[in-house]
């Protein structure tokens, strides 16, 4: 993953789906539009369901040349061949991460709302840093990230950004300047055509 003046495409799959039919979903998606990067997010802790959406998931991106990295599981990362994980602790199992996974490895760290936890992340290595959410959520605790986090990370830190949670066209277009990804999930698979939902959101952007 790349740092580029435009800000690229990091989807998020939902927590929950039906293979089958998500992996038609995106693979039409990934057929339309530009994204750097897919991230497996699954809330089942079953290791055989896990491994079977990643193994399906890992063909669909590799033939488009788009990463594919995993929500927490450095193990299954490693094992299935995936792209990188995508750490939810902060800095604290960066190191580790990259020690299992190998330089090459996509190793990104969610940071929520904190500026010093992006710095620890970023200071330990992390290929990206990820903070949300962006926008007004009934989920979490209400805490919703200082857009000036993102502007002062733009001026002041090399290691990419990216920016999740309840996006909007609106913050889209306000944010564009100062994100290198715009990570987008249920912002798009919980609408009826999301290869359109995308198309929208991007033209903040494009």
């Amino acid at each position: 993953m790349a740092d580029v003046e435009q800000p690229q495409i990091y989807l998020v799959t939902p927590a929950e789906f039906d293979l089958s039919h998500f992996s038609n979903q995106l693979a039409q998606v990934l057929d339309t539009h530009d994204v750097a990067c897919v991230r497996l997010t699954m809330a089942s802790q079953d290791e055989d369901k896990v491994s079977k959406a990643a193994d399906t998931l890992r063909e669909i991106t590799h033939t488009r040349d788009v990463a594919l990295v995993i929500d927490s599981h450095i193990v299954l990362a490693e094992r299935l061949g995936l792209d990188g994980v995508h750490l939810r602790d902060a800095a604290r199992t960066v190191r580790h991460a990259r020690k299992i996974l190998g330089a090459d490895a996509i190793v990104g760290s969610y940071c929520a709302a904190s500026r010093h936890d992006g710095m620890s992340a970023a200071e330990a290595g992390a290929d990206y840093v990820s903070f949300g959410p962006i926008g007004e959520t009934p989920l979490g605790d209400g805490t919703v990230v200082d857009h000036e986090i993102l502007q002062w990370w733009s001026e002041m830190i090399e290691v990419p950004v990216v920016a999740e949670g309840a996006l909007t066209l609106d913050l889209i277009r306000k944010l564009a300047p100062i994100t290198d990804f715009f990570a987008i999930g249920d912002e798009i698979w919980a609408k009826d055509d999301p290869i359109k939902e995308l198309g929208v959101l991007k033209a903040g952007f494009i």
